[in-house]
């Protein structure tokens, strides 16, 4: 029998690139010029309709979410497996009381206007609402002011934070489509045993 190893831990920063295959980062870099503002940070690649984003229009959120993917820790986020943990804990909450965990977890890191270690305080992995935060860049107030508009140092309005909270929402429509509006049992994972047999 196989035993049961954690995961590598995720090699990823906000600040990656792969500009070959046209993955971004389009944080801003202090000695940018104006003009440089909004290019990706290492290639200057031109590819994001900043203004029409920062509408923050929900019913453009197609549009929304392929401009996000056009980064490569967004597109990571918009692609990468939800992992098993991340996975039973969405299934054992179900779909409404998950989108209430939203709510509440927007409020207390994301909505303040000094959000305790901003910056570090949406984990890579172990909950579908941080893969969602990181995907939509709702993960901290220095990607929200980017990516959004929505600058920081002070509270987010209601609008605001719905407008969040909405984008996450949607990301984890998309990501977890059979999803149960109420909870499901999820039979307990039995340690040490292979991938394979992880769940009963």
């Amino acid at each position: 029998m196989t035993e049961f190893k954690k995961p590598e831990p995720l090699k990823i920063t906000c600040t990656a690139v792969d500009c070959e295959n046209d993955l971004h980062c389009f944080k801003q870099l202090k000695k940018m010029t104006s003009e440089q503002r909004g290019k990706c940070r290492a290639c200057e690649a031109d590819l994001v309709d900043w203004s029409r984003l920062k509408q923050r229009d929900l019913n453009d959120a197609a549009h929304t979410f392929e401009a996000l993917q056009h980064e490569l820790i967004r597109h990571h986020f918009f692609h990468k497996e939800i992992d098993e943990g991340a996975d039973r804990h969405a299934r054992r909450k179900g779909r409404l009381a998950l989108f209430e965990a939203v709510e509440t977890r927007l409020t207390k890191y994301l909505a303040p206007a000094e959000p305790p270690r901003d910056g570090y305080q949406t984990p890579l992995s172990g909950n579908a609402i941080y893969y969602a935060q990181h995907a939509t860049a709702t993960c901290c107030r220095t990607c929200l002011e980017y990516w959004h508009a929505i600058p920081k140092g002070r509270p987010l309005t209601a609008q605001e934070l719905g407008y969040c909270q909405a984008l996450i929402e949607l990301f984890l429509n998309k990501r977890l489509p059979g999803l149960s509006e109420s909870p499901t049992k999820v039979p307990a994972r039995r340690h040490g045993a292979g991938e394979g047999a992880a769940l009963l």
